[in-house]
């Protein structure tokens, strides 16, 4: 009995019948008539199966099975769910290889019929299996069933599904990338991690199943990714027949973004950043910067600026939590911002630019003291700010800038917050121009710019006025010459790069050259302290570098002259601060000597250094300590060693060069906003000269450029010199001696008290002509005027009587050539 065996043991009458043909589905059954009378589709689907499951599927019977299922395709549906009954019962009686086979000729199946039209009915049952197999405790039939569901999602289905849920599968794949079996973990890990990568291709490409982006969905897939990816080396592989959880992760979280929409991308987002808070992966954020490039990489690059944004709005969420969490943030932000950069124009830079400047002053305002923390922190926002600026065009980073600068707390606001504050958003400020190339400075400087930068370097904190002339050096500098140039010297400098300024850099220098010197002057003037006139020194040296030619070399050399003149005039400034003003001056005056090529000039300026360095060693660089003079006498009194305007313009002249605006103009004078040599139209000369003497306040400091001295009471107007010799001129050009200036200011006290205590008619009576020369002069010109009018009027009608015969009087004196 043990070779024959019938299907109807044990024997059960009452339930003979109804089971008959279900019951007979052994295929060593002895019952030929029970085999008759089953389906053709169940009897082929018996056949594929060997009498020893470990033989493997029969290829031959599963061929006539194929051939069955493309000839009949309505019978697909039942062969799937025939399958399924017969896996099922396998599984639970953990006869594996019966249940292993059932799911290979699934898979035969799925991939010889997968265009027919009644496939859908046929995965349902192939679902129902895969589930079947993953719901088992056997690793390998979780492997199997997970390649099998890759096989099905790589199928492009021509019919789509309605009904269809995978929310099964990607549990269960999630919950395989967490696996933890010692034997078979990487195994398990990759399986799922396929898993997932299946679900994904086949809901992403059709819209019609469920929206895989769901924030449930995407709470198990996205850290199910990042956990493989953590667990292993952030290199890529690079042998691809040996794929790790890890490199397969890192693939599909690819995937996962590059498939991502405007409006999805964010749900990926935000399990990421989740992720990272709970798992505490900012601090070291070496996790953070690598998952945040896959993700910038892989993105659509219109989608990118996204990115940028969501990460903001999460350091935004964690203002409270501890600097160096904030600081690993900005960190991550600066290394993927430059990505986004490039896809990021108009406001949307802007935007940016403004949220990372808020970042700034929440920084500033809600610390009393800047921690090093503290300060790291604001050191990786400075560099995000200017990583993202580094990748916009240079007309961009000019509106950057410029959009920087506005935000800067006003001068008149003295605060230690405020200066926290100003210093921070110069520090950034500086950041953009570093990554400026300057072409042309007149597009560097724009006068919206300049203006706010020049009231800056008059701040009254060293540190501000300090970044300050570190940007306004960044800007000039465009043959880098800035270390070069980094401390005051007299020496020659072998490696100083210049070529000529062009036409427009002339003009500039014209225009608001001498608002920049005048800064640079009250700067200077401000502090003592070495490294704040050293950099002072620095961007008036990269100025006069940069800007020297045959037109600017006058206004440069009254520069020089007028901070030898605040050294030697203001008298609130110390004795170190008068030497070092001596030591910037002459190192200025042999600079420019050098880079214009003035040789008279250069010897005249050795020859002071020459002296000076037998007399005064203190008048010439390096820039003195004042702590450590603080003891030492100095002498001041040595006007012998200045350096001489007179003798500047005769170098100039003997070079040939034009020396009228180093002769006829004052030098640069402390507290100065615009140089009165330097009016840019008539308009503004007019303007600023009516201003002037309609104030009364302006009787007292008179300055004897009056057009009408002759017409002032008791002062009579001075005449020239009869002879006109080299000598007269000479001396008419020299600086009067100190009692011609002395005389000079009781005549202009003695104007001042006439007009101010003298009687109204008394000044009427002697400002009044003596005689009728311009009344006389009006009539002539009335005369005049009235026989032009008379010939006018009658040249008119002799002209009328010829009209009618000749053409019009404008297409003679107008031609084509003059129409507009």
């Amino acid at each position: 009995m043990a070779l024959i065996r019938c299907c109807f043991e044990p024997p059960e009458l009452p339930e003979f019948f109804d089971s008959f043909v279900q019951r007979c589905t052994d295929p060593s059954c002895c019952c030929g008539c029970c085999s008759a009378l089953r389906p053709r589709y169940k009897r082929l689907v018996d056949n594929i199966f060997p009498v020893n499951p470990e033989d493997g599927l029969v290829k031959s019977n599963m061929e006539k099975l194929t051939f069955y299922s493309l000839s009949s395709p309505d019978k697909l549906d039942r062969i799937g769910e025939y399958l399924y009954q017969k896996a099922t019962k396998d599984i639970n009686r953990k006869r594996y290889k019966l249940a292993e086979i059932a799911m290979e000729a699934m898979d035969l199946l799925l991939q010889a019929c997968h265009a027919q039209t009644t496939l859908n009915l046929f995965v349902e049952s192939f679902l129902r299996m895969v589930q079947k197999l993953l719901e088992d405790s056997n690793p390998n039939l979780k492997i199997m069933a997970t390649n099998s569901f890759v096989k099905f999602a790589n199928i492009n289905e021509d019919t789509p599904s309605y009904h269809r849920r995978y929310d099964f599968f990607i549990s269960k794949f999630s919950s395989m990338c967490h696996s933890d079996a010692a034997s078979m973990r990487d195994s398990l890990r990759l399986a799922g991690i396929k898993g997932l990568q299946g679900v994904i291709r086949k809901t992403v490409s059709d819209d019609l199943v469920e929206n895989i982006w769901a924030a449930e969905h995407m709470e198990k897939i996205v850290p199910s990714l990042l956990f493989n990816m953590q667990s292993g080396d952030l290199t890529p592989v690079e042998d691809a027949t040996n794929v790790t959880p890890p490199a397969l992760a890192e693939e599909v979280l690819r995937e996962l973004v590059g498939r991502a929409s405007f409006g999805h991308i964010r749900s990926v987002l935000k399990p990421l950043l989740t992720h990272l808070d709970r798992h505490e992966l900012w601090v070291p954020n070496t996790f953070a910067i690598h998952t945040f490039r896959i993700v910038m990489i892989s993105i659509q690059p219109q989608y990118s600026y996204t990115v940028v944004e969501t990460l903001m709005q999460h350091l935004d969420n964690n203002f409270k939590s501890s600097p160096k969490t904030r600081t690993s943030l900005a960190v991550v932000l600066s290394k993927i911002i430059a990505i986004a950069a490039g896809e990021s124009v108009g406001p949307s830079a802007l935007d940016i630019i403004n949220n990372l400047l808020t970042h700034l002053r929440t920084s500033v305002s809600t610390t009393s003291e800047i921690t090093p923390e503290e300060s790291q922190y604001q050191e990786a926002l400075i560099n995000a700010l200017g990583e993202f600026a580094n990748h916009h065009p240079d007309y961009q980073k000019i509106e950057i800038m410029l959009f920087i600068m506005n935000t800067v707390p006003d001068l008149s606001k003295k605060s230690k917050g405020d200066q926290m504050l100003q210093n921070i958003l110069l520090k950034s400020l500086l950041k953009v121009g570093t990554q400026y190339s300057t072409v042309s400075f007149e597009k560097a400087f724009p006068a919206s710019f300049l203006q706010p930068l020049l009231k800056m370097a008059r701040a009254p904190h060293d540190p501000t006025r300090m970044v300050v002339m570190q940007i306004l050096q960044a800007l000039l500098d465009r043959h880098q010459n800035e270390q070069v140039l980094s401390s005051v010297s007299v020496k020659p400098y072998p490696a100083l790069s210049q070529e000529p300024p062009s036409r427009s850099d002339i003009i500039f220098t014209h225009k608001y050259g001498a608002n920049i010197m005048q800064a640079l002057i009250d700067s200077m003037a401000l502090s003592d302290r070495v490294d704040a006139l050293s950099s002072s020194f620095n961007t008036a040296a990269l100025l006069i570098v940069e800007m020297s030619c045959n037109e600017t070399v006058q206004e440069f050399l009254l520069f020089i002259l007028g901070i030898q003149q605040v050294a030697n005039t203001v008298d609130t400034l110390g004795t170190v601060h008068r030497c070092s003003l001596h030591a910037i001056s002459i190192g200025l005056l042999v600079l420019i000597s050098r880079v214009s090529g003035i040789n008279n000039l250069l010897e005249y300026a050795q020859k002071i250094v020459e002296a000076r360095r037998e007399e005064a060693t203190h008048y010439l660089p390096p820039l003195l300590e004042p702590k450590k003079m603080s003891g030492k006498i100095l002498n001041l009194s040595l006007p012998h060693l200045a350096i001489d305007k007179l003798a500047l313009g005769e170098c100039l002249q003997n070079a040939g060069m034009d020396a009228q605006r180093l002769n006829t103009g004052a030098p640069y004078a402390l507290n100065q906003t615009d140089h009165p040599g330097h009016r840019h139209s008539w308009v503004e000369s007019v303007s600023n000269q009516l201003t002037q003497r309609n104030s009364s306040a302006d009787l007292t400091v008179y300055n004897g450029d009056g057009d009408s001295v002759s017409s002032s009471p008791g002062v009579c107007k001075k005449l020239l010199a009869p002879e006109f010799n080299f000598d007269a001129m000479k001396r008419a050009l020299a600086e009067p001696t100190e009692t011609v200036k002395r005389e000079q200011r009781e005549r202009q006290m003695q104007i001042v008290r006439t007009f101010r205590e003298g009687e109204f008619d008394d000044l009427i009576r002697r400002t009044e002509p003596k005689h009728d020369l311009i009344q006389n002069r009006l009539n002539e010109l009335f005369n005049s005027l009235a026989v032009e009018r008379q010939i006018t009027q009658s040249d008119t009608k002799a002209a009328s009587l010829q009209a009618s015969n000749e053409k019009p009087i404008y297409e003679t004196n107008f031609p084509e050539l003059f129409y507009y």
